[in-house]
């Protein structure tokens, strides 16, 4: 690779580095109400993207979507996707459900393909077709395992999923796409943040001075790997890019098991070997063939 490349390398391996060490912040503030997390984060976000889109000078584009009736449609519907994909990562960390996130954001490339085939009447090889044979039989066992359905890694890969459908449909760049994201939130967030006012148990009667740190944090942590992202998006190609993302779930996986002494019995390691063994057959599919890699496989918290 050319230097050009290479810098666009190493931003993405930061990008996805910090993506998947965001768990270690967010567990710092799992004493705090999870829904009301989530109306901080998107507000401080807001606050954070406005200031960069001004300074870069870039609102055309995202008053001009706006203002589309039906590019604002899909811009509401990628917002409370992203929504209910925060929410559920959020809620899954504070409350000791890491690998499960882990296993949703494994799902995800699968989850995708899925969405070809069954929705859109995609053709796959016989590989992938074996692939989504696997995640199958995957969620089955770890089905078995959790004694439920894995909700929250469904949740998360179906959700992830539908957003990026949602976001390739959005005639906007990442930094624009984001920013009129939130903007479209930017109201329930504050109705968020104001009831936590009122209460008792909400955030700004019972975070610490150290919560309160991270807290007014979560927009920049929001931001800045978004936009490392959006650099290296610019310079690497997708079939290196792709499977770089999963340094985000390996990263979660190992810190639920390692870290946080999640239980992960024999069975529920067969069900993540299954979907192990179903993205190294995609990915080398991938590589064999050498098409570029759908953006919405990629990773975001």
């Amino acid at each position: 690779m050319d230097a050009k490349q290479n810098r666009g390398l190493e931003a993405a391996l930061l990008a996805y580095t910090l993506w998947g060490l965001l768990t270690l912040y967010w567990r710092h503030l799992r004493g705090l109400d999870a829904i009301e997390l989530v109306g901080w984060r998107i507000a401080s976000a807001s606050v954070l993207m406005a200031v960069v889109v001004t300074v870069l000078r870039r609102w055309g584009p995202i008053v001009e979507a706006l203002r589309d009736r039906g590019v604002a449609s899909r811009i509401l519907l990628a917002s409370l996707l992203l929504t209910v994909n925060w929410a559920t990562y959020v809620w899954a960390v504070v409350n000791d459900h890491i690998i499960e996130t882990a296993l949703g954001y494994f799902l995800a490339p699968l989850g995708t393909m899925a969405l070809g085939v069954f929705v859109f009447g995609e053709q796959l090889t016989r590989v992938k077709q074996l692939s989504i044979v696997l995640a199958i039989v995957a969620v089955v066992v770890l089905t078995v395992s959790y004694g439920r359905l894995p909700w929250v890694a469904v949740l998360l890969a179906f959700s992830w999923v539908l957003y990026g459908w949602t976001k390739r449909r959005v005639p906007l760049e990442a930094i624009e796409s984001l920013t009129s994201e939130l903007l479209v939130l930017i109201i329930p967030a504050i109705g968020l943040v104001a009831i936590g006012w009122f209460r008792d148990e909400g955030i700004p009667a019972t975070a610490t001075a150290g919560e309160w740190a991270f807290l007014l944090g979560t927009g920049v942590i929001t931001a800045v790997p978004l936009l490392l992202f959006a650099y290296a998006a610019q310079r690497v190609p997708f079939t290196l890019l792709g499977p770089t993302n999963y340094l985000v779930p390996i990263i979660n996986f190992l810190l639920g098991w390692l870290a946080f002494h999640e239980d992960l019995p024999p069975n529920r390691v067969i069900g993540f070997a299954l979907v192990w063994a179903a993205l190294v057959l995609v990915t080398f599919d991938a590589l064999r063939q050498r098409p570029e890699i759908s953006e919405s496989t990629r990773v975001r918290v």
